[in-house]
């Protein structure tokens, strides 16, 4: 099967995808589902980096994460957000949200242990980090939306309440 077959196999099995049919919201702090302009829904098992120091340290010093998780980063306003790879051993997909959840633009396979700055853009609110190279063949690109708890409902693109 190869690695780029067994890592599409894993992402399959282990990432909730439907094609237009409605779900339940379920909005649980330790899960986030985004939908593609196309109309499929990923569900990813996350880590909420909140505070200051949690946003700092993000995926440093990981070196595995399961295909169908990520870490998901909160600021407390929309800002100019700039990442970087330092210290972090796997590639990911890095990919930036407003206040609403909207994606407005996705870094994908960003650069292992790299200083190199990441530019997401003004107005970020909301950041979710994946395994590298699963951002494009599952079609998350700018215009998808995410559902957490953590984005407001007045101001949610996808809200908590919406199916």
């Amino acid at each position: 099967m190869g690695f780029r077959g067994a890592r599409l196999t894993g992402w399959l099995s282990a990432v909730l995808v439907l094609w237009g049919l409605p779900t339940l919201a379920q909005c649980r702090p330790e899960q986030l589902e985004l939908r593609t302009p196309l109309g499929a829904i990923l569900r990813f098992s996350v880590e909420v980096a909140d505070d200051p120091d949690e946003r700092a340290r993000g995926l440093m010093f990981r070196e595995h994460m399961p295909s169908a998780a990520g870490m998901f980063f909160v600021f407390p306003e929309p800002k100019q957000a700039n990442f970087w790879m330092k210290n972090t051993p796997l590639p990911l997909d890095i990919i930036f949200a407003d206040e609403t959840g909207t994606v407005t633009r996705v870094q994908q396979n960003a650069v292992p242990f790299s200083e190199t700055l990441i530019d997401g853009g003004p107005g970020v609110a909301h950041v979710l980090e994946i395994n590298g190279g699963l951002a494009g063949p599952m079609g998350i690109a700018p215009g998808t939306v995410m559902r957490h708890p953590a984005i407001p409902a007045g101001l949610a693109a996808w809200g908590c309440d919406a199916p």
